[in-house]
């Protein structure tokens, strides 16, 4: 059996060269083959059928009970998945991994892309046939953020792009889980399956990325902890953080999203802290050894962080003033 060759301290390209052959391997654990993925024609009323119009109707009723708060924060929600073209084109522009079309970074990304559509499809479709949104003004900030694009701090280095993906699908997973929570509360048992499926979906791509993670810490953790702690020392921004409406300033319609997030507990700062700590307890943060002075500061300083911020979260004051969006019709 031949020997696995030294991987040299920090270097990128060779750990994510050691990676790749795990990345090909791992993915019939974290993807699933497309004949046996749902698909959003599954959920939706289907205008062949001689009742599409009465379970357009039905749906309708049952979207009539969502609160006001929940319908914008499912329109955010929708209007992040549908700027899967920016996410898809940032992947694809990591440093360090192989461009081979049929490389394990590659095949996931595209695999993951493809997952991934499903989600703003189906949401797309429900908000239009609920009758509740004007639906090109929320086709107008979708193409906005697709337009704009993002900053979330991790420029083209794979070890922030991966904490930050591994971050950002936790993050999905619970807002998704949340939604659905909701939407059954209210009665809408459609939205629930719905936004239950797609939490389903994030929850598995959040497995893959924190692998890669902890398969790249075995054998540069001081790189890895250093890229950690680096990016929760700038925060983890969420994607759509430029969300706008027409008119608006780019990111002002965000805050307001976030704020009609918080009011609901779809997604809170406690959440963020909760999330850290899933993060450090599946890579084993705690117990990394072999560290040089700058990976042990990284570690001290990460270690520390949850119990900071869970005390500024504590103090977090709810907003209250509801806003208007443009994207939700009265």
């Amino acid at each position: 059996m031949q020997e696995q060759e030294p991987i040299h301290e920090g270097s990128r390209k060779e750990v994510m060269a050691y990676l790749e052959p795990f990345m090909l391997n791992e993915m019939s654990e974290y993807l699933k083959p497309v004949e046996q993925m749902w698909q959003p024609a599954d959920f939706l009323p289907d205008a062949s059928r001689d009742t599409f119009f009465q379970e357009v109707k039905d749906l309708q009723e049952s979207a009539k009970e969502l609160s006001y708060d929940t319908v914008a924060v499912l329109i955010g929600d929708t209007i992040t998945e549908e700027a899967l073209p920016t996410y898809e084109s940032w992947l694809t522009m990591v440093e360090d991994v192989s461009k081979n079309g049929q490389g394990g970074w590659m095949k996931w990304v595209r695999a993951w892309t493809a997952e991934e559509n499903r989600h703003g499809d189906l949401l797309n479709k429900y908000l239009y046939l609920s009758g509740r949104v004007d639906m090109r003004q929320m086709e107008i900030s979708t193409q906005y953020l697709i337009q704009d694009g993002f900053e979330i701090g991790t420029g083209h280095d794979p070890y922030r792009n991966f904490i930050y993906t591994s971050f950002q699908e936790l993050a999905t997973n619970v807002s998704h889980r949340r939604v659905a929570g909701l939407a059954k509360q209210s009665g809408d048992k459609l939205l629930a399956k719905m936004c239950g499926v797609i939490a389903s979906d994030e929850a598995r791509h959040a497995k893959a990325y924190m692998s890669f993670i902890k398969k790249a810490s075995e054998v540069d953790p001081n790189e890895v902890l250093i890229a950690f702690a680096d990016m929760m020392r700038h925060k983890i921004v969420m994607p759509a953080h430029f969300l706008r409406e027409m008119g608006v300033n780019i990111g002002q319609t965000f805050g307001h999203f976030t704020d009609a997030a918080q009011r609901l507990g779809v997604y809170t700062s406690v959440d963020y802290v909760d999330i850290m700590k899933t993060l450090i307890t599946e890579w084993n943060v705690e117990s990394m050894r072999n560290l040089n002075e700058a990976g042990e500061k990284a570690r001290d300083y990460v270690m520390t962080l949850p119990d900071r911020l869970m005390r500024v979260a504590e103090r977090v004051r709810l907003p209250n003033i509801e806003y208007k969006f443009k994207w939700i019709h009265g």
